[in-house]
């Protein structure tokens, strides 16, 4: 019963991504559509979600558990990032490709599918939940994961700047998020029109996130897809290892039960965008993470039903 819920709250989601794919296909939406999506998203939508979600949601007294969620998430991508580094030893992958490598295994898509996901599946209170794990995933991304993936390719310390990694991890849907918690921790009463103009902007989100997604998958060719050895474990990476490695860490805390959920879900989740996006930009092989992203987007869509079975047993 809970595996059909599953599969029936992600329907809606499926059919949003095939959309995306049909537009582009049909040529109505092409690249630098997919860019504006983006950018209305993670600029405008999200960052109006995120404000509305926790001062909706939360209350002052629950914030203090917040902060050991959020430990246990850095906890958990961590660990994950570590046993991918010790597998490129042990199984001697490409060094070329160990930043990447490690980056597609560890680092998952918290916000363009995990956002619209977690909510499908829990409703609107699981948003300032996903918002944790997301702070967690781009902090070490846009620090370890960043720093590794350029060793791929030059010498990581050449023109590293600590302002440009911050800006990355302090985000507009971070800022967002930040705003509602100070409203909170103030006490200050948000005008209701405030509030409605939040929630409107917010409620695009999902779909365009979801359009975009089946932009993206229109836009990789799957045909160089190969079931290598490198592919076969970044793929366990992302759908087996890290979730495991989050049930695991999640026992060693107290913590909310839709919150535990939450991270276990965004741990399985497709790979992050911004994998592809960095590795273009240093001149890596960008065609490597844009092949996981699209597969593991395919794949997500079995996966996270599972998961959904599997959490409502261990939690």
């Amino acid at each position: 019963m809970v595996l059909l819920n599953g599969i029936e709250s992600i329907l809606p989601i499926v059919l949003i991504i095939v959309l995306g794919y049909i537009l582009s296909y049909k040529k109505w939406l092409d690249e630098s559509a997919s860019e504006i999506f983006s950018r209305i998203v993670v600029k405008i939508s999200l960052p109006c979600l995120m404000f509305y979600t926790v001062i909706e949601n939360l209350e002052r007294n629950q914030l203090s558990h917040m902060i050991f969620g959020l430990i246990a998430a850095f906890l958990s991508i961590l660990i994950t990032y570590l046993i991918a580094n010790m597998l490129v030893i042990l199984l001697k992958f490409d060094r070329k490709k160990a930043g990447l490598f490690s980056a597609i295994f560890a680092f998952s898509n918290t916000i363009f599918v995990g956002l619209p996901v977690n909510q499908a599946l829990f409703g609107n209170k699981a948003v300032p939940y996903v918002l944790l794990y997301y702070v967690a995933n781009t902090t070490l991304f846009w620090t370890i994961g960043l720093y590794n993936i350029r060793k791929d390719v030059e010498d990581p310390n050449g023109d590293f700047s600590m302002y440009q990694a911050l800006k990355k991890i302090f985000s507009a849907p971070l800022l967002g998020y930040i705003v509602g918690i100070i409203f909170i921790l103030l006490g200050i009463k948000t005008p209701q029109f405030l509030v409605d103009t939040a929630k409107y902007i917010g409620q695009l989100t999902t779909p365009l996130s979801m359009i975009f997604i089946g932009m993206s998958i229109y836009m990789t060719d799957l045909k160089d897809f190969k079931l290598d050895k490198n592919v076969l474990f970044l793929l366990i990476g992302r759908i087996i290892i890290a979730p495991i490695i989050t049930i695991l860490v999640l026992h060693l805390f107290k913590l909310n039960i839709l919150m535990e959920k939450v991270f276990v879900i965004q741990s399985a989740l497709p790979v992050m965008t911004q994998i592809a996006i960095v590795a273009h930009a240093y001149k890596s092989d960008q065609k490597y993470p844009s092949i996981m992203i699209a597969a593991t987007n395919l794949l997500s869509l079995v996966v996270v039903p599972i998961y959904m079975y599997i959490i409502s047993n261990i939690f």
